[in-house]
């Protein structure tokens, strides 16, 4: 990796780069998900190419992963049977999506790569984010915020079809599905992640909606799944030159706190706030991407903008980031206090 594509880091980027860590972690230890949802728009907010963004995330995402699941496993939420089976294929799918991605980068170059991955969390975090704030508001409507889960139509289908030799059954989820719903479901999983660093956004609702796993087991063991294909991402990318292993280690260092902070917070909140959490973040963050396509399209000589509006949409963008930060942030301490207090 040539330095013409590393950033410079001063105090401003370092601190900057130090708080996203350690919300990106907070966020991760409490929803499952690797984080980087946050921490990839977040490095490049601060212009770090989208390639080198997905590739430091991932370096940085298993020990992150390994601290938060051997939290979690002793609040007995993580099912490390099932988050090997989605590992299977998870790293299969890594794989071959990196490949993708550095076939993007070097047909289009920097830009093209910006616009492959920011196009990719718009679309799936308005997509996911969507179906998940849907589901948790039907919740808090129906007045059964308190209760437990109910298992998903597709889940409760998918449960019920026995295809001999391929049943497993999982004790911690509480769940008897086939592996060959399994399989796929972690290949998604992998695949996704090696395009925008995190898989969580498949992994975590297809356990849930797909398996019938609770929420809170599917985001704990959605750490086991991330610390697999992390491992694996970063050999992948780091033979390409692609990990930035400063940015890595900063996101890292502020992230083992945050991480652990989050995990604490999932034994005070009921399942449907985790829900509440990752949609509300994967919304803002998907506006946040969306304000920087046009300029990646006017980079490419795609489209046409005024170089004034240019700025004022890459600044905006940044704003929204910033905001779903904050957001993120408000709603995990706080549900954390309130759990807290609720609990004597």
């Amino acid at each position: 990796m040539g330095e013409s594509i590393l950033i410079d880091l001063n105090w401003q980027s370092v601190g900057f780069l130090l708080i996203v860590g350690f919300i990106g972690g907070l966020v991760s230890g409490f929803i499952g998900s690797g984080g980087a949802f946050v921490l990839t728009p977040g490095m490049m907010s601060l212009g770090v190419p989208g390639l080198v963004a997905v590739a430091s995330n991932i370096c940085h995402k298993f020990p992150k992963a390994l601290v938060g699941a051997i939290k979690r496993n002793k609040y007995g939420q993580v099912d490390v049977k099932l988050g090997l089976f989605m590992s299977a294929t998870a790293a299969l799918g890594m794989w071959w999506g990196a490949g993708v991605q550095q076939n993007i980068k070097a047909a289009y170059g920097e830009v093209g790569s910006n616009l492959y991955v920011s196009l990719a969390f718009v679309i799936v975090l308005s997509i996911v984010g969507g179906f998940v704030m849907r589901d948790a508001l039907r919740i808090m409507r129906s007045g059964r915020a308190h209760e437990e889960e109910e298992t998903s139509p597709l889940a409760r289908w998918v449960q019920s079809i026995e295809i001999p030799g391929t049943m497993v059954t999982f004790k911690v989820a509480k769940v008897r599905v086939s592996f060959l719903f399994i399989l796929p479901l972690g290949f998604a999983t992998g695949l996704l992640a090696s395009t925008i660093a995190v898989g969580g956004f498949v992994g975590v609702p297809g356990m849930m909606y797909l398996l019938g796993a609770p929420g809170i087991v599917a985001s704990a063991t959605e750490l086991v799944i991330a610390f697999c294909m992390g491992l694996g991402g970063t050999l992948k990318y780091a033979l390409g030159g692609f990990v930035d292993i400063r940015l890595a280690m900063l996101i890292l260092l502020a992230s083992l706190f945050g991480v652990q902070l989050g995990a604490i917070g999932t034994t005070f909140v009921r399942p449907y706030v985790i829900k509440v959490v990752m949609a509300t973040i994967m919304l803002i963050v998907a506006v946040s991407r969306a304000l920087v396509v046009p300029v990646y399209l006017t980079e490419l000589g795609r489209m046409t903008l005024d170089p004034a509006l240019m700025v004022l949409l890459k600044r905006v963008s940044f704003a929204f980031m910033v905001l779903a930060l904050a957001v993120g942030a408000v709603i995990i301490v706080g549900a954390m206090i309130r759990g807290h207090r609720a609990h004597g």
